[in-house]
């Protein structure tokens, strides 16, 4: 449609699109963000609840659906509909839009039903033009004002609408260059102290501007000026930036936008006006004071657009110190009726307070547990719904350290960015960089601070790996080697930063298309931000977590940490509430202590492969490998069977009486071999052998498709000395624990079962080794011998399976891969695309696909449990720290989940989450229903559908919530009598002369919050 234009319609519908708010009363209610998007839900409240909210409307998010469904026009009736509405506020304020001697002014807004600040547009000051700009100066007293509100409508209007923008990254903001060229002119620094002749010349000039650069005339007609603006922002749902901010979030397209049309009320009249932003407590830490920030004769995108500096809100009580009682009474009826902290947006006019938003404020992991908990201190939640307030993933900023942030804003201002990754593995760390993961254990061993920088890693970087301080490669994603060994052992990663070329020859990394050319050299600082994917060059300092100093580092006491007192407070109710077991995923002894300090109750999976690694292992492995008969291959393994033991024994006394599941070898025996002619001559020089027959082993075992080639259970059934010594191992560690008085708990896990009969192969040797073991030691331990299902033909017959196997653990890493028919580590040229489009709503290697992958994990428990009942069931891929995947394996009735240690919290956080919802309480008692509006921690175990259409209009209740009905009214009563009313026939502006006033505020940025 024309950027001007009045709308076209299309279709037939009987469905309700437009919703008024106002003057005590509204037609929506907080609990239709769905339909009334996030903004216009909580406007509708305020005004219900008696908030001075300026009238308005709410065009619906169904409208932005049709919008695109039908080549961006709009369903029949909206325009008549539109105008009904209008003219409804018309009346209650007694103003009328383009009128020219008292014009009814609207501001047009964005709304989408999750909060995107900044990502869609907002226009104010819309319905002015050459004749209304004359009837607001009049009627404000104020021509100064007047001109200053239209040249800021004119240059957002001609952004917004008429996309007069910079045309390359290196071209100024049109608008601002020609304001600065007109100060100049004038001889002045500030906007504020042009004189009107200059604001009427600045209105010219970006009209004319608008007209020869893009080709469209600036509508004077109010009216198309409405659609013109109502069309552009039903357009920013689909900009670039809100595209960005949806994939980032998770927001479905389908969800699209409202758009808010509400009556202007200007902060920016004069020193008895102002405008502001404040949090009902403190984002950033979660205290309970009121934080926030406010302009002195200024309209409201002035506080956010970093042009003037804002003022504390503290210092408001003294500006203004009726309007800041106000606030303050406010602040505690909102907080009582939502029941939770609160981000506001208010205007001053002529000392008269209006509320323009109210929204669930973002806040930080550590603000999110302190607000929770506090909260439920107040008695204005329950301990349920504490629980459900906090973000699982949010625990991450309370358990890594993190950059010092004064000191990485400072290596960013100074231009020390390098790259920007996948944040793999949160927290932060610095080291000096080398380029293979010999160098990081050598360079380790003598006490350097190294940072592990590949391509990409394999099995044979773990002992690097393990001693670097962080891992950061140019390729691989979210479920890549790196990325999920480093979440493992706690390590901070930034994977697939594909700006980075990595020589290994020169032992140097550039940064394509960096214009200072840097070579980073090895043995030079860089730091990385797991949390945010950041590469900087140079040493960053950072802050321990509070909670790794008392529940790791043993070096603070828990009562002496505030932060670790809140965090163990929700976790504890989690901990009463959940029904799954949480388990880790830990290989060595002290990846299961940590376990264990995250509370832990057993181990999920156990990889031994993991412990051949390193000096004398791998050369047995590897003679093991090139043996020619079964004897030789005995011989070798009878090295790695005192070192495997070793192992297992520091485990099974880490992890004491809580069960271990160890799962025998997976990986294919290729994976240990050397692949370059320099390495297979070293190889073969240690063991002996000709450097032949070291290549020709490496060409037998060469594999197209090694993923399902010659691994798990199947070299078990070709070799089954290797499964005898595995064994042996793990149940001779336990006999040996035992006898010390520590009640092992051994689970025996054989991986990639396809058919029961090789499980049953399997299970011989191990019960054939067992009774040998036991004989040996005079001395039993109980264990079971079960099997990891990660094909779909294990799943679809789960009932045979199960009538040897002891125990199921899904290994939904390689279920997604043989379900999907995807690489893991190739499909991350083209998953990201999948999730932009929407093809898939989510990498499933993240988040479990619980409609196809989880249809077989629902199944394979069903099928599991009929033969054999009370089957032991659990999952442990990396999903068993993914919130959502959580709640689908309790409402499938899994017994446990297994993840890297430090997502252990996220996991008991999101089982108690999963409990709750399920219907279970903590307190005894059921949770208080959730005000209208009211968020908590979001659950993404379900798809998102796409809103049904409505079919009739319901005006929604006047009455408010229980627990806030008293404090709202009182306050609404408070707010009425600080502010004189106006004579309806005038309307706001006509309140108070405005002669002699301050002029307004300087130009607001044009992408407001939202």
């Amino acid at each position: 449609m024309s950027r001007t234009a009045v709308p076209r319609s299309a279709g037939t519908t009987s469905a309700k699109y437009v919703y008024s708010f106002g003057g005590g009363s509204a037609e929506g209610n907080g609990s239709q963000k769905d339909l009334l998007g996030g903004k216009g839900a909580n406007l509708a409240e305020m005004a219900r609840i008696g908030l001075p909210v300026p009238p308005g409307f709410t065009i619906t998010t169904e409208v932005c659906t049709w919008f695109y469904a039908h080549g961006r026009s709009y369903p029949k009736g909206l325009e008549k509909d539109v105008a009904a509405h209008l003219a409804r506020v018309e009346k209650q304020l007694g103003k009328r839009f383009g009128d020219p001697k008292d014009p009814l002014l609207v501001s047009v807004r964005s709304g989408a039903r999750a909060s995107m600040p900044g990502m869609m547009d907002t226009i104010l000051n819309l319905g002015l033009n050459d004749v209304t700009v004359e009837g607001l100066a009049a009627a404000s007293g104020n021509p100064r004002f007047a001109w200053d509100c239209y040249r800021r409508f004119v240059a957002m209007y001609g952004d917004v609408v008429l996309e007069l923008k910079p045309v390359g990254k290196h071209e100024r903001d049109p608008f601002e260059v020609i304001l600065e060229a007109t100060k100049g002119r004038y001889g002045v620094h500030l906007d504020t102290e042009l004189p009107v002749e200059a604001l009427k010349e600045l209105v010219a000039a970006f009209k004319s501007a608008i007209r020869e650069k893009t080709g469209h005339v600036f509508p004077e007609d109010p009216t198309a000026q409405l659609w013109g603006a109502i069309g552009a922002v039903f357009g920013s749902w689909m900009n670039e930036r809100a595209i960005v901010y949806r994939q980032l979030n998770g927001i479905p397209e389908s969800w699209g936008t409202a758009v808010n049309v509400q009556s202007m009320v200007f902060g920016n009249l004069g020193d008895d006006c102002g405008t502001g932003v404040a949090f009902t407590r403190d984002p950033a830490t979660g205290e309970n004071v009121f934080y926030g920030e406010y302009l002195i004769n200024a309209q409201g995108e002035d506080v956010v657009a970093g042009i003037r500096t804002p003022q504390k809100i503290a210092t408001l009580g003294k500006a203004m110190p009726n309007v800041y009682a106000q606030l303050l009474e406010i602040r505690q009826a909102l907080e009582r009726h939502y029941r939770d902290m609160q981000d506001v947006e208010f205007t001053v006019e002529r000392g008269r307070l209006f509320m323009l938003q109210t929204r669930t404020g973002k806040r930080t992991g550590f603000a999110e547990v302190r607000i929770a908990v506090e909260m439920q201190r107040e008695k204005l939640i329950t301990p349920e719904e504490a629980v459900l307030r906090v973000n699982p993933d949010s625990l991450n900023q309370l358990l890594r350290p993190i950059f010092d942030p004064v000191a990485k804003r400072a290596a960013v201002e100074e231009g020390h960015l390098l790259a920007k990754g996948l944040n793999a593995g949160p927290g932060a760390a610095s080291g000096r960089v080398v380029f293979s993961a010999q160098d990081a254990f050598e360079w380790a061993r003598r006490g350097e601070k190294v940072l592990l920088v590949r391509e990409e890693t394999s099995p044979e970087d773990i002992k690097g790996m393990n001693a670097a301080e962080g891992i950061l490669t140019a390729r691989g994603g979210m479920t890549s080697h790196a990325a999920l060994v480093a979440r493992q052992m706690g390590k901070v990663c930034v994977v697939g930063c594909e700006a980075l070329r990595v020589d290994y020859a020169e032992r140097c990394m550039t940064v394509r298309g960096d214009a200072k050319n840097r070579v980073v050299m090895e043995g030079d600082w860089v730091s990385i931000d797991g949390s945010t994917g950041e590469v900087l060059e140079g040493r960053i300092a950072t802050r321990p977590s509070e909670v790794l100093q008392v529940v790791l580092e043993k070096s603070l006491a828990p009562e002496a940490s505030p932060v670790y007192t809140l965090y163990a407070t929700l976790m504890g109710w989690a901990d009463k509430v959940r029904r799954l077991k949480v388990r880790a995923n830990a290989d060595q002894p002290d990846q299961a202590s940590n376990a264990v300090a995250f509370g832990a109750e057993g181990i999920g999976l156990c990889r031994t492969e993991h412990m051949f690694f390193g000096g004398d292992r791998i050369t047995a492995v590897r003679e093991m490998i090139l043996g020619d008969s079964v004897e030789a291959r005995e011989k070798a393994l009878a090295k790695l069977l005192p070192m495997q033991r070793g192992d297992f024994e520091g485990v099974f006394r880490a992890m004491g009486p809580r069960p271990v599941t160890i799962r025998t070898i997976d990986p294919p025996l290729h994976e240990f071999l050397p692949h370059t002619a320099d390495e297979q001559a070293a190889v073969a020089q240690t063991l002996g052998v000709s450097p032949a027959a070291v290549a020709q082993k490496v060409n037998e075992l060469h594999e197209m498709n090694p993923m399902l080639g010659h691994r798990g259970c199947r070299l078990g059934i070709v070799y089954p000395e290797i499964t005898r010594m595995q064994a042996r191992a793990i149940l001779e560690a336990a006999c040996n624990v035992k006898k010390d008085g520590v009640d092992v708990k051994p689970e025996i896990m054989i991986p990639l079962v396809g058919h029961v009969n090789e499980l049953k192969d399997q299970e011989k040797v191990v019960r054939e080794t067992a009774r040998d073991v036991f004989a040996r030691a005079g001395i039993t331990v109980d264990y079971l011998v079960g099997t990891m299902i990660e094909l779909p033909r294990a799943a679809l017959t789960a009932d045979e399976i199960a009538v040897v196997a002891e125990f199921f653990s899904y290994g939904t890493n390689d279920l997604t891969q043989t379900t999907f028919g995807l690489s893991r580590d190739d499909a991350g040229k083209f998953l990201p695309e999948y999730v932009r489009r929407e093809i898939l709503p989510a990498d499933p290697f993240e988040k479990l696909d619980q409609t196809g992958v989880g249809k077989l994990v629902k199944m394979g428990v069903e099928l599991g449990r009929s033969t054999r009942r009370g089957l032991k069931v659990g999952i442990c891929g990396e999903h068993g720290g993914e919130p959502s995947s959580v709640e689908f394996c309790h409402r499938t009735n899994l017994d446990y989940v297994s993840c890297s240690p430090f997502r252990i919290p996220i996991a008991r956080l999101a089982a108690g989450q999963a409990a709750v919802r399920g219907g279970a309480t903590i307190s005894g008692r059921p949770a208080k229903p959730a005000a209208k509006g009211a968020a908590s921690a979001p659950s993404t175990a379900k798809p998102v559908a796409k809103p049904k259409p409505v079919h009739e209009s319901k005006t929604a209740p006047k009455k408010a919530s229980k627990p806030a009905k008293k404090a709202v009214k009182k306050v609404a009563k408070k707010v009425a009598k600080a502010a004189s009313p106006a004579p309806r026939a005038r309307g706001p502006l006509a309140r108070r002369p405005a002669s002699g006033r301050k002029a307004a505020a300087k130009a607001p940025a044009r992408k407001g919050r939202k």
